[in-house]
């Protein structure tokens, strides 16, 4: 039994994390501003905390999952809005690497989030973890919160950076966002269409952070999603299909830009990312055809 500190525990992934360690018997803490909020989220078994001071110093910490984070997606890249995101990613990350440099104990390792937004726009190219990025806001975000993460690799804890496609989720996420216009019968592709989107179904998510921290070999920036990722075109097609829907209404590129400003490049660019180093050290994916995964969520959906 391992006694394990998650920040953003209460988000998509972390929710169902929680649920996965504490049906391994694992003690699970939460990092949460809310913490009154996270035995609703996270089950009766999980404690939640507001502040890292509440964690008595002779307490010791064997994992640590680092996944807090303000959605990315919900609301236009103010000035404001850009501030928020860098505030909950990279200030957290920094203050948390601290907390454990001043404890007497490290933990064995800390499992921290990023995303493929490192890479930037990827066109067509497929993309491992030894590519190289195109410099952009997302590269810029999610490279100073790595950064940051890495800083604990300085006091001998093994740090995985783990840059995660779109969550496929039964409960939340981009799909839920999806789904009305679908359902409607007014889903299509966005842009040209031909913008990849690596996804990845939540189960495979969670069970891939847990290999991580399990395995003792595994260090450095890992990306997370299924080995098939999918252009726009194809996704879109293969969720209003499952919905036995039409998708037939795109969405201009001009049109997003318009209204969602330099965020839009979250939609009318993409990555073709693989998850070459998760596969080599023998983590294997449940979830590769996105048909079966997006069936799977929405009959899971309540």
């Amino acid at each position: 039994m391992k006694n394990i500190l998650i920040t953003g525990g209460t988000g998509l992934i972390g929710s169902a994390l929680c649920e996965l360690l504490v049906g391994q018997n694992h003690h699970v803490t939460v990092l949460s501003r809310t913490p009154e909020a996270v035995k609703n989220k996270c089950g009766n078994q999980v404690k939640g905390i507001q502040s890292l001071t509440e964690i008595d110093d002779e307490m010791t910490i064997d994992w640590v999952f680092n996944l807090a984070g303000e959605p990315i997606a919900d609301k236009p890249w103010t000035a404001k809005r850009k501030a928020t995101l860098e505030e909950s990613r990279i200030d957290l990350t920094n203050q948390l690497v601290d907390w454990i440099s001043q404890r007497k104990q490290a933990p064995e390792c800390l499992i921290s989030g990023s995303a493929v937004g490192w890479y930037g726009d990827g066109g067509s190219s497929v993309l491992t973890e030894q590519s190289g990025f195109v410099d952009g806001y997302t590269h810029q975000l999610c490279e100073a919160w790595e950064q940051q993460a890495l800083r604990g690799s300085q006091l001998g804890i093994r740090v995985c950076t783990v840059r995660t496609g779109l969550v496929l989720a039964p409960n939340g996420g981009f799909l839920n966002k999806m789904l009305l216009p679908f359902k409607l019968g007014l889903g299509g592709k966005v842009g040209s269409g031909q913008q990849y989107m690596p996804w990845v179904h939540i189960k495979d998510m969670v069970d891939f952070l847990s290999f991580l921290a399990n395995n003792t070999q595994a260090e450095g920036a890992f990306n997370a999603n299924s080995p098939n990722p999918v252009s726009n075109k194809l996704f879109t097609k293969t969720l209003a299909d499952s919905l036995h829907r039409y998708a037939f209404i795109s969405v201009p590129a001009w049109l997003l830009k318009a209204l969602l400003g330099e965020m839009s490049g979250l939609l009318l660019t993409g990555q073709r990312t693989i998850p070459e180093k998760a596969e080599a050290m023998g983590f294997r994916f449940f979830y590769t055809d996105l048909k079966i995964a997006l069936t799977d969520v929405l009959q899971s959906k309540h």
